[in-house]
């Protein structure tokens, strides 16, 4: 008995995966049409369980309590039967026509599956021929919603001559094809580039009085705007005007999003404005689409502006997205954003190595001991440990300002704190002792101690470089490298004494 109430728990569990995977007709899970899908009122989640899940009274009679129990066990046992059908389909060479031969039939969930199998399994190419058989099993098979699904999932593979033959063959059984049938077909052709085709198909469906809607649009839209035809993303709005086919906020979303990517920023704006004044809603996605525009040209009030929209939502960002602020705010000297810009992040992600680099970053850039000390005891009161990053930019800001003394004690400590110098730290040593510093007990005790023999490493956070440039050092390494042969390069594996090697040949090349 304690084994039954096991399955039962578990059929329950499995009865609601079943019915969530075959719910509505635009199923997110197996059919997308475009990148902004549309709610539908046809079916919803609530439907789709109370058709076969009905609500139980209070008091429920043992005779109920049976019945229950025995629709559980027979979804159980259903289970069973789906893991058996899909076990024969993962092994090598399997014949999802064959297995449906030698089954009989299979009930709609378990054919879906099987399609869902299929596709996931990169095997798209056999799906019309199962589904070809399992809907003659069956006459009432052949119907719009079957071929609807069919004919979306091949254009979402690119098969669009198999989708176009699902077509036909869905109109020589007297079908009505509908926007569900057409609109993946033109999305898919413009998806391709292939614009003529979807053109095509655009009016064969106006021709059997269909009229598009936004969605159908929408596709053309992103579709344009991936192969950055930018002109004829303004024609296609003005053609939906015309037809009396009104952008909706997810149109907006979408052309603001489009032309932030291509840079246009004042057709981006106008959109924005024209959603502002309609009072329509903008996705946080088409924010950050904004934001990366304004960052790219470097436009610090806007994207300050849409920023602090942004953190409003709480809505994390892209590690990329957040270098390029950071790159805007040093190249325009706004350091003391740059802790700003820490601090924000800390509340999302916490201490990271990022955050701290910011943080300390946002001071040794203004040559402020004061404040770096500030972040090393905030650092230490966490047990934060030190990486290379947190070593160089000290020592950088240390550099500037030819505080030799405290550059010492900070190159004598870096063994204790367990920082393995890179490249960087290596150069510098190097621009130190240009300017004056003694560090030749430093480089021996690096000799000493192997670093020098190890493989070159860059590890010092990229935008460490960003603020205080790449130092005399680092620039002669780029240009000894880059002086030899392609072979000479990829013929060994470089270390530091190596390379200050090649870099002290080329310097003495010059002298002489």
């Amino acid at each position: 008995m304690e084994n039954l109430r096991t399955q039962t728990h578990y059929c329950k569990f499995r009865v609601a995966e079943t019915w969530r995977f075959n719910g509505a007709k635009n199923s997110s899970i197996f059919f997308s049409k475009t990148l902004f899908t549309k709610p539908s009122t046809k079916f919803t989640t609530k439907n789709c369980i109370s058709s076969v899940q009905p609500s139980l009274p209070v008091a429920i009679s043992d005779n109920n309590s049976t019945k229950h129990i025995t629709l559980l066990v027979e979804a159980y046992h259903e289970h069973k039967r789906l893991n058996t059908l899909l076990e024969k389909l993962e092994k090598k060479d399997s014949s999802p026509s064959q297995i449906l031969r030698e089954d009989g039939d299979w009930c709609k969930n378990h054919f879906w599956a099987v399609i869902r199998f299929l596709k996931n399994a990169s095997r798209s190419n056999e799906i019309l021929q199962v589904f070809d058989m399992w809907k003659n099993i069956e006459k009432s098979r052949i119907n719009e919603f079957n071929y609807d699904k069919i004919i979306c999932l091949l254009c979402e593979e690119a098969m669009m001559k198999d989708a176009v033959f699902t077509l036909q063959e869905m109109k020589t059984q007297g079908l009505r094809p509908s926007l569900e049938t057409y609109n993946p077909i033109i999305h898919g052709f413009a998806n391709d580039g292939k614009f003529d085709d979807a053109a095509f198909f655009l009016n064969e469906m106006k021709e059997i009085n269909l009229k598009p809607d936004t969605d159908t649009y929408d596709g053309l839209l992103q579709a344009y705007g991936k192969f950055k035809m930018y002109d004829e993303i303004g024609m296609c709005v003005k053609k939906m005007e015309l037809e009396g086919c009104s952008p909706d906020q997810i149109t907006y979303n979408l052309l603001i999003k489009e032309y932030s990517r291509g840079g246009l920023l004042q057709k981006m704006e106008k959109v924005y404005q024209r959603m502002l004044s309609k009072r329509m809603h903008l996705k946080t996605s088409t924010l950050v689409a904004m934001l990366e525009a304004y960052a790219g040209f470097g436009i610090v009030e806007k994207m300050e502006k849409v920023y602090k929209r942004i953190l409003n939502t709480k809505t994390p960002l892209k590690d990329d997205l957040i270098r390029q602020l950071a790159k805007v705010y040093i190249e325009n000297y706004m350091f003391s954003r740059l802790e700003d810009l820490g601090l924000d992040l800390s509340s999302t992600y916490g201490g990271t190595d990022f955050v701290w680099c910011l943080r300390l970053l946002s001071y040794a850039c203004i040559l402020s001991r004061k404040g770096m000390n500030i972040i090393i005891r905030e650092m230490q009161e966490e047990n934060v440990l030190w990486n290379v990053t947190v070593a160089n930019t000290i020592m950088l800001a240390y550099l500037k300002m030819k505080d030799f003394k405290h550059l010492r004690i900070l190159l004598s400590q870096l063994p204790a704190r367990c920082v393995k110098p890179d490249i960087v730290t290596i150069g510098i040593l190097f621009d130190a002792n240009r300017i004056g510093f003694d560090g030749n007990g430093t480089l021996e005790t690096w000799r000493r101690m192997g670093y020098l023999y190890s493989e070159v490493e860059m590890k010092t956070d990229p935008l460490v470089l960003n603020a205080f440039g790449k130092g005399h050092f680092l620039k002669n390494i780029e240009e000894a490298y880059s002086s030899l042969e392609p072979e000479e390069r990829a013929s060994k594996t470089w270390t530091y004494h190596s390379l200050i090697a090649v870099m002290s040949r080329q310097l003495e090349g010059r002298v002489s």
